[in-house]
């Protein structure tokens, strides 16, 4: 039994173990997700001030159009939370296929690099060939191609093309980007947390995969500790009791103190029903991981119920900061937590992508559980 700041008892709910339930929260990872990005996208290198000349007081209030006038478009942030999904999936099947586990890391990191070639070509090749880097259930999507503001280590870590010794300690820094702690290894990493693997293993598969693109410890622990948060609340914990959770697997690991005093920020500054632009801001502009984390949490614990999700992702995104990142991580934790059926319905008919977001979502569950058969239609082509 863990407690929250003031010392009361947070209990710890029964699982969601029917397969309809978990794959409505399976959904609603990788859609909130993207709805938060979507949210977040056109105001991302705005001023709080700047956003509130924009769109009145009170800022944000849905989804608005970017720049070239576009409603609902996401961002390089669901592009690899996709992308990440995918490389779980085919590296379970290769596990299925072989009985030999541990390719995670492997293919996960060629998923990565199929995203890099989406962002250096202008649209779906006519034929993908044999090339592993050109080939995958994503590639045939135009939306994909898309730049939409790629991460800089992102970029660059991949077409580097250095894969780290699968046993490098997670302390030490690798050396690809090695000084880089960007919020790209946050922003990408909610699907660790969803195929059902224990929240310590989930924990190390992201901060492992983090460091494909990011060497610094405390991008490997931030994205670790994300997707340790993800697995409680797929299993069932409140918000409150994943990440307090997660904040004690966080301190077994040599270096995770920057991370665990971004959340403990982020937790003390949480009081239910209390939201607060200002506090967001105290906690940082989200540019990097630890940051972008801890406003994603501050803002499911300030508002965790299951009516305030939409009133969540719009504090998530209304600040001074990496508005598409924080809200995606937002829109992955309260999805995880409450389902797809609490996703502001108007919101993810304009989101960009959502039919194969949902499919995905679908092929996830598939591959690391049971199927299960949904209306046809759920979620229309965009």
């Amino acid at each position: 039994m863990h407690s929250t700041p003031n010392g009361s008892a947070i209990p710890r709910r029964a699982p969601w173990g029917d397969a309809v339930a978990r794959r409505a929260r399976v959904r609603g990872a990788l859609l909130g997700g993207a709805v938060g990005d979507a949210l977040g996208n056109p105001v991302e290198f705005l001023s709080l001030d700047g956003i509130r000349r924009a769109h009145g007081d009170q800022g944000v209030r849905g989804l608005t159009a970017d720049p070239d006038g576009v409603v609902g478009r996401i961002t390089d942030d669901t592009q690899m939370t996709l992308f990440t999904a995918e490389g779980l999936i085919r590296a379970h099947a290769r596990t299925r296929a072989t009985g030999t586990a541990g390719s995670e890391y492997a293919l996960v990191r060629n998923a990565y690099r199929r995203w890099l070639d989406t962002q250096n070509h202008p649209a779906p090749p006519d034929r993908g060939g044999d090339d592993p880097v050109r080939t995958g259930t994503l590639r045939k999507h135009p939306w994909l191609y898309a730049r939409r503001a790629p991460g800089n280590a992102c970029l660059t870590g991949l077409a580097a093309g250095h894969t780290p010794e699968p046993g490098t300690p997670l302390a030490l820094p690798g050396p690809v980007n090695p000084q880089s702690k960007g919020c790209g290894t946050v922003m990408r990493s909610a699907p660790f947390g969803l195929v059902g693997a224990d929240a310590p293993r989930a924990f190390e598969l992201a901060a492992r995969c983090a460091r494909i693109t990011h060497g610094h410890p405390t991008g490997g622990y931030a994205a670790g500790a994300f997707a340790a948060i993800v697995t409680h609340l797929l299993e069932g914990d409140s918000p409150a009791g994943a990440v307090l959770r997660a904040m004690d697997l966080l301190a077994r690991h040599r270096g995770h103190e920057e991370t665990t005093a971004a959340l403990r920020a982020a937790v003390d500054l949480a009081v239910p029903g209390r939201p607060s632009a200002e506090h967001v801001e105290s906690l940082g502009a989200g540019w990097v991981a630890e940051e972008a984390l801890a406003i994603a949490v501050y803002c499911a614990l300030v508002l965790p119920g299951p009516d305030d999700v939409g009133e969540a992702l719009l504090l998530s995104v209304n600040h001074s900061g990496d508005s598409d990142s924080t809200g995606s991580v937002c829109g992955n934790l309260l999805g995880a937590h409450h389902g797809d059926v609490a996703l502001p319905a108007s919101w993810l008919a304009a989101t960009e992508g959502r039919a194969v977001i949902a499919e995905l979502a679908d092929d996830l569950c598939t591959e690391f559980g049971q199927p299960v058969r949904w209306p046809e239609g759920r979620y229309p082509e965009c």
